[in-house]
């Protein structure tokens, strides 16, 4: 089975062995820095020339597909489609010329397939879960017992989404990130109002900017596996933007788990963390290797485990 995530920053090709009651085995990944989200024109229409080279990846995606015999695809895409006024006619274009019937999530919906696969992950004995995840485009969180959330938000406070529109520089100055900070803190207590009433057990961060900022504070490094815990402390986040407010991209990029590709954002993604954290008073998110990639194709599997009954 292949998933196909068309992201804000990235196109990431997952193909995995799967089958219904089974963890998916990833068998190839395969990921492009397009930064969709980047080449919105100011009328809200994506760029011709990003279309043209996310159709080019698109074809050569179906090269890997192809190659690996998959029985199907699952492809998908988030934020920067999803916000793209021209969207209709670039997924028409889209499946044209490269024959991938690409569906558009919305934010409820990233949320509610992230929180299946940490669920999944943790299993039942995490009780209530309360799950976050840090996207180029958006923040999702989502809270419930059991593998549906009982609330699902997603909000337009993206790492890279929030870098264009703050920041001017690498170093950007104290007035900027004062601004960003408070705006943060402003979405947070407008649109997660509804989450502070509501309780539990296990705290849990996932996809790629809590995942470094959890390997920037000491976590384990990718080449030890899956499997080994990892967590990402209030209090490491409040230590560390300072200290990555005053860093280049490229010394940024020399932090552990930090890549030249995504340490532009990574100041934006820390506050967003930080004051999230703080907002749902958390002082401690245990990091979760599935995240959106898994919820769909579990999803998926859940479906055909259904149809055979």
């Amino acid at each position: 089975m292949g998933v196909l995530d068309v992201g804000s920053n990235t196109v990431h090709l997952l193909i995995v062995d799967a089958h219904a009651g089974a963890a998916p085995i990833p068998a190839m990944s395969q990921k492009y820095e397009l930064r969709l989200a980047e080449q919105l024109k100011d009328d809200g229409d994506l760029k011709k020339s990003s279309i043209k080279s996310l159709i080019e990846v698109l074809n050569e995606c179906n090269k890997f597909i192809v190659d690996h015999d998959c029985d199907e695809l699952l492809a998908f895409a988030t934020s920067a489609l999803r916000e793209s006024k021209n969207s209709e006619a670039i997924l028409e274009q889209i499946k044209n010329e490269t024959g991938i019937d690409l569906q558009v999530l919305d934010g409820e919906h990233e949320a509610i397939l992230t929180f299946l696969a940490v669920r999944r992950w943790f299993g039942w004995s995490s009780g209530r879960l309360l799950v976050a995840d840090i996207g180029g485009g958006s923040l999702e969180v989502a809270i419930g017992p059991d593998e549906y959330p009982e609330l699902a938000t997603s909000t337009p406070l993206g790492a890279g989404r929030l870098t264009r529109e703050f920041f001017t520089s690498e170093i950007p100055s104290a007035n900027e990130i004062k601004q960003l900070r408070n705006y943060v803190k402003k979405t947070l207590e407008t649109d997660f109002s509804g989450l502070l009433k509501s309780e539990f057990d296990h705290a849990v961060g996932t996809s790629k900017t809590f995942r470094q900022l959890a390997r920037i504070g000491g976590a384990a490094p990718a080449s030890e596996g899956q499997r080994v815990q990892r967590e990402l402390k209030f209090s490491s986040v409040s230590n560390w933007v300072p200290k990555i407010a005053q860093m280049n991209y490229a010394q940024r990029a020399q932090l552990p788990g930090v890549s030249a590709g995504r340490a532009e954002q990574l100041l934006a993604g820390a506050i967003v963390a930080q004051e999230t954290m703080e907002f749902l008073k958390l002082d401690t998110l245990e990091i979760c290797p599935w995240a959106l990639r898994e919820g769909i194709i579990l999803r998926r599997l859940d479906w055909f485990a259904d149809d055979a009954e």
